[in-house]
């Protein structure tokens, strides 16, 4: 006995036909048959419920359709002559083992089995009736012999049929398991190539070829490429077109807000759109290459709060993007998204380097040039001082007092002066006493050594609750925001206030009551300038994911904000509200 798989067509339809002859010969037998004479057909009976529970199981027995083909010989023979032959109710029961035979072996079995049914029909004629009737036996024979040719004929041609049919579902199911196959590689390889590449031009190249490919997986398949596609990334609040198939030139120039029609309602709602109208879309009606086109699929490149831009696939057919299409696009829209969003964290790295080398080279130039305006002056002052005292020891030697005086309090102004840019450059107050020491120490220095004055105000449960990275980004923001104010605001005070606007946001503020000045007019062209203070505070307001501003005018002084969140939410919510 062994299991198969799938079953076999062909034993259901045998066991069909022997539960229907089983039910014929019922009917027929029961009318004026004894109870013990039925014996045989609940045999038979069992013995097809035994066939029908192994072909459901797959369960076929050694030599299965020989075996079962016998039965149907033995049991139709026995009917045949127990019923009195040709001239009995059940002459037709013949017909079992030919049609089953001609099932399983098609023309030669349905022969076979007729002639065997043959021999039993002339047996029965030779034995149980008179001689007249053996020509009656002999026409009877030939017809069976017919029935047998014609079964088998038809099995033939049905079974061809079955066979052809199931040959086509194995080649489509084939063919299925070969497209999965390809898509499954398609996936692999984008997957593959998406993160081998921090080259954020080519993710966007891979993303649009590796789309063809998983759309039309099956190489052996002919198509005409017709599908219309492309990258619409944000730069700023509008959509730029980064990359595209089949665009034109000034397709590729068109710059989209991404607020209306299905760009809108992706990028707003955050999932993928089908459209089979394009042509009539608010904005991608402008798009010379869509105008061919009747379908349309936008899916959002989007991860948390973040819109990157959408993919943008188009086709003339209408029922092109299949479900199983739309299931592709948005697998390549995800392995995008990681793909854009690693590139362009490569690039905010290699940004981030080039601009931290900037900043160093730019505190050498200021440290370059503060030097050689302060120190370097002042200690050549007092070379000279020096010379001038060693010349009036001999010629005037009662000035020399007033000039050593004179060189003393120069030498001090110096050393005071080194010793705030030494504190600028490196405030170790502010890593062993924190930001409130290191904030009033700056002030204290400023009055020492420029006559400034700087009153702090600082609610020390922010410090208490600030890492030591954030407040040293904002002493180096006070300090530079101070340092602005003394060189050009002309202040009589400057004030460093540290307070809380809500629980999750802080806001420093340098204020000061000087002479103030046109901020529209000085940022129009301040990189003309050759000044870095503004831009100095910037940056560093950016490494906190802060926010600045600044507020002044001619006349009423000038004050900077710094607007500090202390959570993600915080600084979502604080950047979008810009």
């Amino acid at each position: 006995m062994r299991k198969f798989d799938s079953p076999y067509i062909a034993d259901w339809f045998a066991i069909s036909l022997r539960w229907l002859t089983l039910f014929t010969l019922t009917i027929t037998m029961s009318k004026d048959s004894e109870l013990l004479s039925l014996l045989p057909l609940f045999s038979l009976a069992l013995w097809n419920l035994s066939l029908s529970a192994m072909a459901g199981l797959n369960i076929r027995l050694n030599y299965h359709r020989q075996l079962a083909i016998a039965v149907d010989l033995l049991f139709a023979g026995l009917f045949f002559w127990a019923e009195g032959g040709l001239m009995g109710s059940v002459s037709w029961v013949g017909i079992l083992p030919i049609l089953s035979s001609a099932i399983y072996f098609e023309i030669l079995g349905g022969l076979l089995a007729a002639s065997v049914m043959v021999v039993i029909t002339l047996a029965h004629a030779y034995f149980k009736m008179p001689t007249g009737s053996l020509v009656a036996s002999g026409i009877a024979a030939a017809i069976t012999l017919a029935l047998g040719f014609l079964f088998g004929f038809l099995s033939n041609r049905l079974i061809g049929s079955l066979r052809l049919l199931r040959e086509k579902q194995d080649k489509k199911e084939r063919k299925r398991q070969r497209v999965e196959n390809e898509r499954l590689r398609a996936i692999y390889e984008l997957t593959t190539t998406l993160n081998a590449t921090l080259s954020y031009k080519r993710v966007l190249e891979t993303a649009l070829d590796l789309s063809v490919r998983a759309l039309h997986p099956d190489e052996n398949e002919d198509f005409y490429d017709q599908i219309v596609s492309a990258v619409l990334l944000f730069v700023g609040n509008k959509l730029v077109v980064k990359s595209a198939r089949r665009f034109t030139n000034a397709d590729q120039r068109l710059v989209f807000s991404g607020t209306e029609g299905i760009l809108g309602t992706s990028i707003t709602e955050g999932k993928s759109v089908l459209t089979q109208n394009v042509n009539y879309d608010p904005e991608l009606n402008r798009v010379i290459a869509l105008r061919t086109c009747t379908s349309s699929y936008s899916v959002p490149l989007r991860t948390g709060f973040t819109v990157y831009g959408v993919l943008l696939f188009s086709h003339p057919d209408p029922e092109y993007f299949t479900t199983e299409r739309r299931e592709m696009l948005e697998l390549i829209g995800k392995q995008s998204v990681i793909a854009i969003q690693n590139a362009r964290l490569y690039q905010d790295l290699i940004e981030e380097k080039e601009r931290m080398i900037e900043v160093q080279e730019e505190a050498r130039k200021k440290l370059a040039r503060d030097l050689h305006d302060g120190p370097t002056q002042s200690v050549s002052a007092i070379a000279m001082r020096l010379n001038l005292i060693r010349m009036m020891l001999t010629r005037a030697p009662d000035k020399v007092e007033e000039e050593l005086i004179r060189a003393e309090d120069l030498a001090r102004r110096t050393t005071k002066e080194i010793r705030h840019m030494l504190f600028t450059l490196r405030p170790l107050i502010l890593e062993s006493q924190g930001l409130r020491a290191a904030l009033e120490s700056m002030a204290e220095k400023m009055k020492e050594t420029f006559g400034e004055n700087v009153q702090i105000d600082v609610d020390d449960k922010i410090i208490e609750n600030l890492e030591m990275g954030k407040q040293g980004v904002i002493f180096f923001l006070s300090e530079e925001a101070v340092n602005n104010a003394r060189k050009h605001a002309k202040a009589n005070l400057i004030k460093v206030i540290l307070r809380y606007l809500d629980h999750t946001l802080i806001v420093l503020e340098i204020k000061d009551d000087g002479v103030g000045f046109d901020v529209k007019a000085v940022t129009k062209d301040y990189e003309k300038r050759g000044s870095l203070g503004m831009v100095n505070l910037d940056e560093r307001t950016e490494l906190i994911n802060g926010l600045l501003h600044i507020d002044s005018a001619p006349g009423k002084g000038t004050n900077v904000q710094v607007f500090i969140p202390l959570t993600e939410e915080a600084a979502d919510r604080l950047h979008r509200s810009k």
